[in-house]
């Protein structure tokens, strides 16, 4: 069976973990991972690949990949990649999924986390993209600024963010703009320099190479 965003958007149980997911990251202090994040992601990588060019198919497994992609964190933030990935297995196979369908998308949600990430496909690299550079003030829940860690202060700072593929070109560009009044362009490069490495491998792996704007420079 070919099953669609659609259905995995209105599923209960799929809803339900996506929900408890998120509710264990806010006990631990963690940024927003709830149903706007993992839509957003969802949304982009499936855009990314239709603007690429890939198949309708491809795009629509892309996004029911991101939308799947974070629910391991109800099990544990360690690990939750693989964990998240088991229960998408389990859950799309009761839903009588194609098994080769399941087969894409559980490699995406497996390697979407950066400690393990490899893009092995299109697919996997558009979730890879789409997640890393959701970057944004929104997603910090902490309302007191004199106790922001780190990764408050990064993405509190950020005040837009575009992701544009430059076909012209054959590149990929996130722009940001950073209020450094709350974090210096520096300690933005400290928490995220890894994950714009694994950016630009997974755009690579697209035929595309990735760039980096903050503030109207060209970073990387």
């Amino acid at each position: 069976m070919k099953i669609t965003i659609d259905e995995i958007r209105k599923n209960e149980t799929i809803r339900t973990y996506i929900e408890k997911a998120d509710e264990a990251l806010s006990a631990i202090g963690y940024t927003e991972h709830s149903f706007v994040h993992v839509g957003r992601v969802s949304n982009t990588a499936r855009r990314i690949l239709l603007e690429l060019g890939y198949p309708e198919r491809e795009a629509e497994l892309a996004a029911i990949a991101g939308f799947l992609h974070d629910i391991g964190n109800i099990i544990n933030r360690v690990e939750h990649a693989q964990s998240g990935a088991v229960m998408a297995f389990r859950i799309l196979d009761n839903m009588k999924a194609d098994p080769e369908d399941i087969a894409v998308i559980i490699n995406a949600i497996g390697n979407h986390d950066e400690s393990t990430a490899v893009a092995s496909n299109a697919i996997s690299a558009a979730l890879i993209i789409a997640d890393k550079t959701d970057v944004r003030e929104s997603r910090v829940r902490n309302t007191d600024f004199a106790s922001f860690d780190i990764h408050d202060r990064v993405n509190y700072s950020v005040k837009r963010a575009d992701l544009d593929i430059l076909k012209d070109k054959n590149e990929i560009q996130l722009s940001l703009d950073i209020d450094t009044d709350f974090c210096s362009v520096m300690e933005y490069f400290e928490i995220f320099l890894g994950r714009m490495k694994l950016c630009s491998n997974a755009a690579a792996k697209l035929g595309l190479r990735f760039r980096l704007s903050v503030n109207d420079q060209i970073m990387l």
